[in-house]
């Protein structure tokens, strides 16, 4: 049986990491990381567009070197930017200093895709945290961790991650999914059809807590 809980990040109590929904009751946040990826994230921004909802893609370093017009659609459509590393890689070992230039360099590309771009959360890659939850707050990014993850990278079929969702979504969760790092074309397909049916139970699309 399919369980979050083992792929949870792990988070130190007092590290900063939010993992909650802003609002009260039936609020929920999606969001995706290790994009831009053209052909998915594209589609996925057909996807919210249509259901009006507005999410966080944190992106990944050198995908956003290579396609940059797709983060200038992200921002245009109004959606939220988060820092997820250069090269995605484990920096739970890495003292504050390397953690410090990789995030540096990371925003820096975003910001020459659209410059000025405000990028207010930071996820670490692997929810492999280390000291980097304070040295992205000291950049002014909010530690973002999640409450449920459907591991929508194996993949595992459209209809199971739909029902992953709507069994695993609880009130004031921030949802891990992905629009990048290989094929994301039942992510794009689960979203599509899981908005509506949480919409109907009366739930909200809402940004991440900041406490930054």
């Amino acid at each position: 049986m399919f369980s979050s809980d083992s792929i949870r990040p792990k988070q130190r109590p007092g590290s900063g990491i939010v993992d909650t929904a802003r609002g009260t009751g039936k609020a929920v946040s999606f969001t995706f990381d290790d994009g831009p990826n053209p052909r998915d994230t594209l589609r996925l921004l057909d996807v919210l567009g249509r259901h009006r909802v507005k999410a966080v893609f944190c992106l990944w370093g050198d995908h956003v070197e290579e396609h940059p017009d797709v983060v200038r659609h992200l921002v245009a459509a109004g959606h939220t930017l988060g820092n997820h590393a250069m090269h995605h890689d484990d920096m739970s070992g890495w003292g504050p200093e390397r953690i410090r230039a990789d995030l540096r360099a990371t925003s820096a590309a975003i910001q020459r895709a659209v410059p000025g771009v405000r990028i207010p959360y930071f996820r670490a890659p692997y929810g492999a945290w280390g000291s980097t939850p304070s040295v992205a707050a000291s950049l002014g990014m909010q530690p973002l961790g999640w409450q449920l993850a459907v591991t929508d990278w194996e993949p595992p079929g459209t209809g199971e991650l739909v029902r992953r969702l709507r069994e695993g979504i609880t009130p004031g969760a921030v949802v891990l999914l992905h629009d990048g790092g290989g094929d994301r074309g039942q992510t794009v397909e689960a979203v599509d059809r899981v908005i509506p049916l949480l919409k109907a139970q009366r739930w909200r699309f809402t940004l991440p807590e900041l406490g930054c």
